[in-house]
């Protein structure tokens, strides 16, 4: 049984991945309408994933003898003045969504709810990723620079599997 404590930080959570699903949706719509295909499908799955989180936080919540909250979200951002500006959120978002999970971790351990630490490791796992990912991103956008020819080659390798050396 999940303590009350834990299901309202949990529950933040998962708005908190309901919001970086949108944030993400958001910001596929804005590549997708600049002609950005390759990052727009990019940003489509990384809003579905986000969605994916969201979901299994809220079936362990249930299952754990709490009640899951859908609670209203904040209005993601929808007009970026480039693509570079983009991914800058979209990096310092992955850290706050780390620096949530690592709080959520420190409660369950306060708490000695180590089945919640067991269940969260996995999403302590997934914040690594996600960072490195958009690190990654924003070092190649970073030495494209301003250069169109480089946009579209970054353009179109976004969409291959494994650019990033992961499974994205």
């Amino acid at each position: 049984m999940l303590s009350k404590k834990i299901e309202t930080a949990l529950n933040k959570q998962v708005r908190i991945e309901a919001e970086s699903s949108q944030i993400y949706l958001s910001m596929a719509s804005w590549s997708e309408t600049n002609g950005l295909e390759g990052i727009s499908k990019f940003m489509y799955a990384q809003s579905d994933e986000e969605r994916v989180h969201m979901l299994k936080l809220m079936k362990f919540i249930n299952e754990r003898g709490g009640h899951a909250q859908v609670t209203e979200l904040t209005s993601p951002k929808t007009n970026y003045e480039t693509f570079q500006e983009m991914f800058e959120e979209l990096y310092k978002h992955e850290v706050f969504v780390s620096n949530s999970i690592n709080e959520l971790v420190h409660i369950s351990l306060t708490e000695k709810d180590y089945a919640s630490h067991n269940f969260l490791q996995w999403y302590v796992a997934e914040q690594i990723e996600e960072e490195a990912v958009a690190k990654t991103i924003l070092d190649k956008i970073n030495l494209i620079g301003d250069d169109k020819g480089g946009l579209y080659l970054f353009d179109r390798d976004i969409q291959q599997p494994n650019i990033n050396g992961t499974k994205k």
